[in-house]
């Protein structure tokens, strides 16, 4: 269903006191409940969270998308509906577009009176440009184009928009295909990404069927991503790749400035490796962005400013402790950034002339994501999250010394006790200093000693905040219910601590940051929390890959492990997936035929036979960055030694990562009952291949005689 405001509901003025719960250095243990109240997987499955918060330009409101689980029977299975909502610096919110849709891109239009979103809806063939006013009314296209609008961004005099797309295919390829001729020429025949320009109405009240036909075609070469208009209007800042591959989009592209009306590249900026956000600055005369500081820098981070004739960009603060991720300018000397530092996330200023920067709220208190800045700086927003509650939505005002939570999505969360999670820190073997977040078990009793869950994140660039760590495939708060601990280890490699510790395990894939994770064990034993003999291991991706790990090179270490759309072979990781180039200049250093042995020596499956560690293994048959054979290889190899339990389970259809609800929910029973049988209950033989669901059912409607 499709809610639309009709009429204008002025938000009110007060202050809404029970949204005001601020972000908190840990969770402490709420009433202690039922188990009936107690957080499941279940739970997880319907959580709601904020997913994008963009402040209007007058700063007194902010539009946000909220991803709704689809329930599980009650509709048919799929990813998450993505629904637009507003509320008001008070915290009062009204939904906008909510049910059965998939709002996406959500900006304000130039001026503030509406509300611009992306979405496919009704009779669309494509995705299409829609606009909402914020006084109420129906939602309207103003503009659609031949194949899905990927990206769009609006000029400054609200009269054009700039947007992505993908070439059309030609016709007698589609009527080939649709006569069987349908094969598939693999990394041949992509369609790049173009940009287009086109006029566009926001305030018409019927969409021209002729206007989309007047869309220019900017002449550029390779495939477009991120695009952004200059304040004059006389340029775009366009992030273009060699080719539409995931690998070029990573590793190869660059920013060029373009001019609106020839539609060729006045400059490109000299950066390497990858790029985040970028923003132009109010006078026009500067863009910043997010990027990386060489084409070995695991991870975007480092905030640089370019201008408009100079291809040249300088680094404002080149040994920035952490990843600068998001930022937006204050005024045309000033930009504001988040940043993260170890767990935390830092809110800052810099000037981009005597680079002079300030702290406006330091590491330690908040977890942030997401910076949203109207024009002038008079309202700020953010997406928040703390380990009491997924991301919501944020605000402040100039002036005001802590952020304000102004959405409240999940109520049913209030009553549900939670576990204490805390900051741990501890060396590793070689004196490295090492930090993770510990969750302890719910109903932890002193001198007691419990089976602990290895949650590892991917990447290897990436890395764990003090935040909301429950999700369908890390489920912190649903194991501590079940009586573990868990603990989310930031190893060598790990972002958030500047470019020197991300590149600590580059060329030593499974080396010493595996060996960080053993450490980490080592510590929670050593402080009398953790039975050693009971320890399990899970993770994604590269968390798979360290599940993997854990099960063969590691097996007298780890009692369970789930390992998720991990690598067994890094050899076969560079050779069936997407990222090659990634794999070379970020991961391994070198081509993977020069260090054969090395990546032979590093793969869980040359360590099959010593695998005695039960080990489930889940992947979706549409994962392109870790093929699915890299499950079935492992599987097969242990299986058939015949040394330790294993089972393999496919989600069909799935890419890296399940998207569904049915998925997930199936994910989330799986580890956990994995977990339960092998560090709690019996042993032995695997439970069940199948699921007991009959609690998610409906209840069949009795005959009445």
């Amino acid at each position: 269903m499709i809610l639309h405001p009709t009429r204008c509901f002025p938000f009110a003025s007060r202050l809404s006191l029970c949204l005001f719960t601020l972000l908190s250095h840990s969770a402490p243990n709420r009433a202690e409940g039922s188990p009936e109240n107690r957080l499941t997987e279940a739970m997880v499955a319907r959580i709601r969270q904020v997913s994008s918060a963009q402040v209007s330009p007058d700063g007194n409101l902010i539009a946000y998308t909220l991803s709704n689980p689809r329930p599980v029977y009650a509709e048919e299975d799929g990813a998450a509906w993505s629904e637009l909502h507003v509320v008001d610096m008070g915290g009062h919110s009204r939904p906008f577009v909510t049910g059965k849709v998939n709002v996406s891109s959500v900006s304000w239009v130039p001026g503030g009176r509406s509300i611009a979103f992306l979405a496919q809806r009704g009779e669309d063939e494509h995705t299409s440009l829609y606009v909402i006013p914020i006084d109420g009314g129906e939602a309207k296209k103003v503009l659609d184009h031949e194949t899905e609008i990927i990206a769009y961004a609006w000029a400054p005099d609200s009269k054009r928009v700039a947007f992505t797309a993908k070439a059309k295919e030609e016709k007698d390829l589609e009527e080939n295909r649709e006569h069987g001729f349908d094969a598939d020429i693999y990394e041949e025949g992509l369609r790049s990404v173009q940009v287009w320009v086109a006029p566009c109405d926001p305030q018409a009240t019927v969409l021209d069927p002729d206007e989309s036909n007047e869309a220019r075609l900017l002449p550029l070469k390779g495939s477009a991503s991120s695009i952004e208009w200059s304040p004059d209007g006389r340029h775009l800042a366009v992030a273009l790749a060699p080719t539409p591959l995931i690998d070029d989009r990573y590793m190869k592209r660059i920013i060029h400035i373009i001019d609106v009306q020839s539609g060729q590249s006045r400059c490109q900026l000299d950066t390497r490796g990858k790029l985040g956000e970028m923003a132009w600055s109010p006078d026009g005369q500067r863009l910043a962005l997010v990027a990386g500081v060489d084409e070995h820098d695991p991870r975007e981070g480092h905030l640089m400013v370019g201008t408009v004739d100079d291809p040249v960009v300088t680094d404002l603060l080149p040994d920035y402790p952490g990843h600068i991720w998001s930022l937006a300018w204050k005024d045309s000397r000033t930009i504001m950034y988040l940043g993260y530092q170890g767990v935390w996330s830092t809110f800052a200023q810099v000037d981009v002339e005597d680079g002079s920067a300030s702290t406006i709220l330091a590491k330690g208190k908040y977890t942030l994501h997401e910076l949203s800045l109207s024009q002038g700086g008079s309202g700020i927003a953010f997406i928040g999250e703390s380990p009491l509650h997924p991301r919501e939505v944020y605000a402040m005002r100039p002036g005001e010394t802590q952020p304000r939570r102004l959405t409240h999505s999940n109520p049913f969360l209030d009553s549900v006790p939670l576990a204490k999670q805390e900051v741990v820190t501890f060396e590793a073997r070689d004196g490295l200093a090492l930090e993770g977040i510990l969750i302890r078990p719910l109903e932890e009793k002193a001198g007691s000693r419990y089976p602990l869950i290895m949650m590892v994140h991917g990447g290897p660039e990436s890395h764990h905040v003090n935040g909301w760590l429950t999700g369908y495939s890390l489920p912190g708060q649903v194991a501590a219910a079940q009586g573990f601990a868990s603990f989310y280890t930031n190893y060598r490699g790990s972002t958030g601590r500047g470019v020197t510790f991300s590149k600590l395990s580059q060329g030593d894939p499974g080396g010493k940051e595996f060996d960080d994770l053993i450490d980490a064990v080592d510590h929670l034993v050593a402080s009398g929390l953790v039975d050693k003999d009971r320890v399990g291991i899970t993770g994604g991706s590269y968390g798979g890959y360290a599940s993997a790990w854990g099960a063969t090179y590691f097996s007298h270490r780890y009692a369970a492990s789930v390992m998720f759309v991990g690598i067994s072979d890094q050899f076969l990781s560079f050779a069936l997936g997407d990222i090659p180039e990634e794999h070379r200049l970020v991961h391994h250093m070198k081509h993977p035929w020069e260090q054969r042995e090395l990546l032979r020596e590093r793969s869980p499956i040359t360590h099959f036979r010593n695998c005695r560690t039960p080990l489930l293994i889940l992947h979706g048959t549409k994962d392109t960055r870790v093929h699915p054979a890299q499950s079935l290889a492992l599987y097969r190899a242990i299986k058939t030694y015949g040394k330790s339990p294993v089972r393999l389970v496919h989600y069909p259809g799935e890419p890296h990562g399940n998207r569904r609800t049915g998925s997930r929910l199936d994910f989330s029973l799986r580890l956990m009952r994995w977990m339960n049988h092998y560090l709690k209950g019996p042993g032995g033989e695997p439970p069940p291949h199948l699921l007991d669901l009959t609690d998610f059912k409906p209840e069949e409607p009795r005959d009445i005689k």
